[in-house]
């Protein structure tokens, strides 16, 4: 037998015991309009939430024709082989693409659960239809545009609307303002209100994001 011992385990795949079982994953919708800025403002929440000594994950909604790879890299080829996934891998980072073979939909919880469990933060973009709780982005019309409606006046998952001009709003609400232009006070604003957005990972365990054969 090997004396040698296991390695162990990164702080990546540190299992959710007990002791740490109360840092549940937080996970945040933003919900708007193309052009509204929701890409811009999640880039910069990234690094606010980061200096804080949190880890950040984000699930974005894509269209059927996106790719990552490139042709004549071998990982291109291997899919054009055929083969259902591949993974690569350096000590960087790692990536994994899977192949359906007819059009597959995806919930957001289906994206969910290949994250990994011990993220502090899940900044989620589109799916404005789901079930998760979120952040409206409304930019303010350029002249001679229409304003785009919002969705908070009959969506109650809505927790905020982050926007650049508050006195412009479709329709007035009572929830909270934020200002499209100071991320650092949608970060604070997140934070001060994560229990909000703890999700609920066992509600929808098993989920496997895999085509049917």
């Amino acid at each position: 037998m090997s004396s040698a011992t296991a390695p162990r385990p990164t702080d990546d795949s540190r299992p959710r015991t007990a002791a740490n079982k109360e840092q549940r994953m937080k996970v945040v919708g933003f919900a708007g309009f193309s052009g509204s800025g929701k890409t811009t403002l999640i880039e910069q929440l990234i690094p606010a939430l980061r200096l804080r000594g949190l880890r950040v994950s984000v699930v974005k909604h894509a269209h059927h024709s996106f790719d990552i790879d490139h042709p004549g890299k071998d990982t291109y080829r291997h899919r054009a082989a055929g083969a259902f996934e591949v993974v690569a891998a350096s000590d960087q980072r790692l990536v994994l693409m899977r192949e359906f073979g007819q059009a597959t939909a995806l919930s957001v919880h289906h994206l969910l659960a290949e994250l990994c469990p011990s993220v502090d933060w899940v900044l989620v973009e589109g799916f404005k239809d789901s079930d998760l709780r979120k952040i409206e982005v409304w930019r303010a019309p350029e002249p001679g545009q229409l304003a785009k409606p919002v969705r908070y006046p009959g969506d109650d998952r809505v927790l905020a609307v982050v926007t650049d001009a508050p006195q412009r709003l479709p329709e007035p609400t009572r929830l909270p303002v934020l200002d499209l232009n100071a991320p650092a006070r949608v970060a604070h604003w997140l934070l001060e209100h994560a229990q909000r957005f703890e999700y609920a990972s066992g509600l929808h365990a098993g989920l496997l994001p895999c085509a049917p054969r």
